[in-house]
């Protein structure tokens, strides 16, 4: 293969094009979806509570990455306290045995089931919104008195079973995960700034 040809060229950046018109549709299409599940957040850390993240493959990466924005910070920049928030994905040894001995459907809600409290927050990340684990993992945190966020793409039966959800108007699995990463980017610089009363210098023009 000569990577000198066009096809190699036209096919980057017709993803690139394509990637960036799905995240300027969620601009459009789940704004209020994104401000509410900010507010959410911000309000669970205010009453004490804590974040748990939960979902499959990549967006099991997309949890380890958002906890650890939340835990350590987002930029070097702007310096704030840590924020409580676990994801469920990094146990190797809870997951593999629970998998083996009970199968792995239920390997996030026994995590939910044994590490949630009513006030806290479990985000569910799904592309497909359709991942039987975090389904099950959402309904037990509902039925705990936990608030639930859904990151996912367009369709699923998990957009109807959350108090928010972020649903990007695409059925591809790429382009969904990477509008999911500028999503959580957004809510981690939108919590923190709003707790930490970064948010006035907005009316200044500063942000």
């Amino acid at each position: 293969m000569n990577w000198q040809d066009s096809w190699p060229l036209d096919r980057m950046q017709s993803h690139l094009r394509e990637s960036a018109q799905v995240t300027r549709q969620v601009a459009d299409v789940c704004a209020d979806a994104i401000l509410s599940a900010a507010s959410m957040l911000a309000d669970t850390f205010r009453a004490g509570g804590k974040i748990l993240l939960c979902g499959n493959g990549g967006s099991a990466a997309d949890c380890q990455h958002m906890a650890a924005e939340l835990v350590s910070r987002l930029t070097v920049d702007f310096e704030r306290p840590g924020l409580p928030a676990i994801a469920l994905t990094t146990d190797t040894s809870f997951l593999t045995a629970f998998a083996n001995d009970c199968g792995y459907s239920g390997a996030f809600a026994r995590q939910v089931q044994a590490l949630g409290k009513p006030g806290d927050l479990l985000i569910g990340i799904s592309t497909s919104g359709n991942s039987r684990s975090v389904l099950e993992a959402v309904e037990l945190a509902s039925k705990a008195q936990m608030r639930t966020i859904a990151l996912s793409g367009r369709g699923g039966r998990l957009i109807a079973c959350v108090d928010v959800a972020i649903a990007v108007p695409s059925t591809s699995a790429q382009y969904v995960q990477e509008a999911h990463i500028v999503i959580e980017h957004i809510l981690c610089d939108l919590v923190e700034r709003h707790m930490f009363g970064v948010h006035e210098m907005a009316t200044t023009g500063a942000v």
